[in-house]
């Protein structure tokens, strides 16, 4: 029996690609039990990230998961779904908006079975919002935010941004997970213990992904040579008329094709098969030559919410007046400060966001708080301790 900090907790994972399985990870690496639904037959619009490898044995963001393969499509196989929902904790997908319900495995119908269910959803754009039915990657959902632009440099395109992969998502998502496992195991078993959070242990623990596809062959160790290092015509960002950025990644085959059928390249012969490796230094001089034909704008209202998985590279004071991120709510102006909202959102619980304190002005209540009386307070004050 596991005797992690989250021993106990049942976690029902829809098997996808992605960020998602990750999260499944996180859980049974920390004694969750958690059941990996996969599909009987295969999605054969994925991209095969384990062509050529033995598939099972690189999937490591499985580790620790049980599977069961179900047809979905069937009756019977969504009701067995639905029993190992029944006396889960959690449940966790990463489908497009709309695909659980069209399964028949819904918030509202897990919920009917199992109210006190945490029901969690994993899309680039949101259930909600004017792109949340677009396909996108990882470098789309990134330029809408504002975070991809701060990774540029002058005279070249923005790459990764700082902070995001090691301050914020290796550090402080690392220990809040860390604290919120060390919590419940707490609450289970009266024992406290110390979270050790370290950036480079949590910065090679989010790279679980990228790690994934370093294993299979799909990226390597030398710039450029395959379709995520900067290889690819189709997974790129471009320089537009007006010196805005915008970025593509048609990684599926029915995206790329979409791909070209809006940029008028279905008869290009450098374009005709999406993985001629040879073909793709001609792709990415041709491709960037078109982007700088139009502005930036130009290319958004061309093809922005389609399924080329696209998205403008915008920095954060254009962010935040982006049509699918006022939608959301995605960026906060308090006092004349433009912050980030809280995220996720939920479907039942309400945030609250409110103002920094001026230094040491809630002492005196917070040590009434504590039991301290007046004069003791008074005392305290009198020798500088507070």
């Amino acid at each position: 029996m596991s005797t992690g900090p989250l021993a106990g907790i049942k976690v029902v994972e829809i098997a996808g690609i992605g960020p998602a399985p990750c999260a499944g990870m996180m859980f049974a690496d920390m004694g969750a039990e958690v059941i990996v639904v996969d599909r009987k037959t295969a999605n054969c619009n994925a991209p095969d990230l384990a062509a050529g490898a033995e598939a099972a044995k690189h999937m490591f963001m499985n580790r620790g998961k049980k599977s069961i393969a179900v047809n979905m499509k069937s009756e019977e196989g969504v009701e067995t779904v639905l029993k190992l929902i029944d006396d889960a904790d959690i449940l966790l997908e990463g489908f497009r908006p709309g695909v659980m319900e069209r399964l028949g495995l819904g918030p509202e119908v897990c919920h009917q079975r199992n109210p006190k269910l945490v029901y969690g959803r994993m899309t680039g754009w949101g259930q909600t919002g004017p792109l949340s039915h677009a396909a996108g990657h990882d470098s789309n959902y990134i330029g809408v935010s504002g975070a991809f632009w701060y990774g540029g440099r002058k005279g070249q395109v923005p790459t990764a941004p700082l902070t995001a992969v090691g301050d914020l998502g290796g550090g402080t998502m690392i220990l809040v997970w860390g604290v919120m496992c060390a919590l419940t195991h707490a609450n289970n078993t009266g024992e406290g213990q110390v979270v050790d959070a370290a950036i480079t242990d949590g910065s090679a623990y989010i790279s679980s992904l990228l790690m994934m596809m370093k294993n299979t062959g799909l990226i390597a160790d030398e710039f450029g040579t395959g379709w995520a290092d900067g290889g690819a015509p189709w997974n790129e960002t471009y320089e537009c008329a007006d010196g805005g950025f915008v970025n593509i990644c048609a990684l599926e085959p029915q995206f790329y094709q979409e791909l070209l059928e809006r940029l008028g390249l279905t008869d290009n012969p450098t374009f005709t098969n999406q993985w001629d490796i040879p073909n793709w230094p001609q792709g990415k001089s041709e491709l960037a030559e078109l982007f700088r034909s139009k502005t930036r704008d130009e290319w958004c209202e061309m093809l922005e919410g389609t399924d080329v998985c696209f998205g403008p590279v915008l920095n954060f004071t254009e962010a935040a007046k982006h049509p699918h991120n006022v939608a959301r709510g995605t960026y906060l102006d308090i006092n004349g400060v433009l912050q980030p909202a809280p995220a996720p959102k939920f479907s039942v619980s309400e945030t609250s966001v409110g103002v920094p304190p001026a230094v040491g002005a809630n002492t005196d209540d917070l040590l009434r708080a504590a039991g301290l009386d007046e004069a003791t307070i008074a005392d305290l004050k009198a020798k500088g301790a507070v």
